[in-house]
């Protein structure tokens, strides 16, 4: 197998994600399976026309049903908001077509689960974007984690801060509204956050958690693209259908706990995306907005020493780091997809799944709809039991 050829739903903020991944990935590891970006997909077609054309797809199309029927087309992904992913991937599956796509994997839990039979029936490859995992330092802190150099692992905190909605009068756009994105911050950011602590710490056991929507009602938008948009400040108001921030607690089955926050709310931080473990013998610190860096404390360095070291994971001893730049030259945002896909594309070559795949997704929103009920009953639940 010598290419991959990909079809694409979905065109805008993880569109673009992707498409840059699939275009740069040969540049930098010219060894891995090449994607042919074949057809890109998406409901206006003036802007899939566009799309196509910004993005490098050799076609266009507005039909996601002739897509994953076609029989030049490998791959599909699925970045189109979060109602349509269960449709997709399970026709894409039984067209016998390989699924990549956004997380949250699904609207409900149940629809997770359809997903994940579908892809496990058909034989197909099938991986979730948690694109945060494929960050160097993050590996680095899984590394750390492994290999029981933080000693018995107590502490699990994590925090995902944004502050793009803190203006009432930005306009309602589908990631506000719970038919279309399934939640708020708690599955678009806390899902991140929660795959991070099974990827570091392994499977939750119980949740208990609060939320809150700060905005009850907001302007119908007059246009969207990605995280924008625009509309009338004085115009009609809809309901917001989902959380602004959700909070929860955590009990690991290793006996460590965790405290978990997700906010759209939080004025003066863009993204902070960040997750902090404590161990025994020492503990890590990660902030994607110096995504590069993984703060590292061993309790065993001496005395006069200790403290947290700032460690630069741009070596090439580093996860993937080989690949680009001189030691200390930094890389950004868009280089975890292209990690993501060489992961996907390793996978193929090695007849495997990747990793993480929908398995990873369901365990996932297990979590997330635990959280949702306790919230609902004012108690601990254990995803489990769901």
């Amino acid at each position: 197998m010598e290419t991959i050829k990909v079809g694409m739903v979905g065109y805008k903020f993880m569109g673009k994600a992707h498409s840059h991944a699939y275009k740069d990935l040969p540049l930098f590891f010219p060894n891995v399976i090449r994607p042919e970006m074949k057809v890109i997909c998406g409901r206006n077609t003036k802007e899939v026309v566009k799309a196509a054309y910004q993005f490098g797809w050799e076609e266009h199309t507005t039909d996601w049903m002739e897509l994953v029927e076609r029989d030049d087309i490998d791959l599909i992904d699925i970045n189109a908001p979060s109602n349509v992913h269960k449709e997709i991937a399970i026709a894409a599956a039984r067209a016998g077509k390989h699924v990549f796509c956004e997380k949250p994997l699904a609207l409900t839990l149940q629809d997770s689960r359809n997903m994940l039979e579908a892809a496990e029936a058909s034989g197909v490859k099938h991986m979730v974007g948690f694109n945060y995992r494929f960050a160097p330092a993050v590996m680095l802190a899984k590394k750390l984690v492994d290999e029981g150099r933080l000693g018995d692992i107590y502490h699990f905190r994590a925090w995902f801060l944004q502050d793009w909605l803190v203006d009432p009068n930005f306009p309602l756009t589908w990631r506000l509204q719970k038919e279309i994105a399934g939640s708020g911050s708690h599955g678009d950011l806390g899902a991140h956050l929660i795959d991070l602590a099974h990827y570091m710490i392994g499977d939750i056991t119980e949740v208990i958690g609060i939320n809150e929507t700060f905005i009850k009602e907001r302007p119908i938008p007059a246009n969207m693209t990605g995280l924008s948009a625009t509309g009338s400040a004085d115009g009609k108001k809809e309901k917001v259908t989902v959380d602004d921030a959700t909070l929860f607690l955590a009990r690991f089955a290793n006996g460590a706990i965790g405290s978990f926050e997700a906010t759209r709310f939080a004025t003066g931080h863009r993204s902070t995306n960040s997750f902090e473990i404590n161990g025994s013998k020492g503990s890590i610190i990660f902030d994607f907005e110096r995504m590069n860096e993984l703060q590292v404390y061993f309790g065993d360095d001496r005395d006069d020493v200790q403290g947290f070291r700032r460690v630069l994971a741009t070596d090439p001893v580093h996860a993937f780091s080989e690949a680009w730049w001189p030691a200390g030259h930094t890389i950004g945002y868009e280089h975890t997809f292209i990690h993501e896909i060489v992961e996907l594309m390793e996978a193929f070559r090695e007849n495997r799944q990747p990793i993480p795949n929908f398995k990873d997704g369901v365990k996932c929103q297990q979590v997330l709809e635990a959280v949702e009920l306790s919230i609902a009953r004012r108690g601990w639940v254990k995803p489990s039991e769901l």
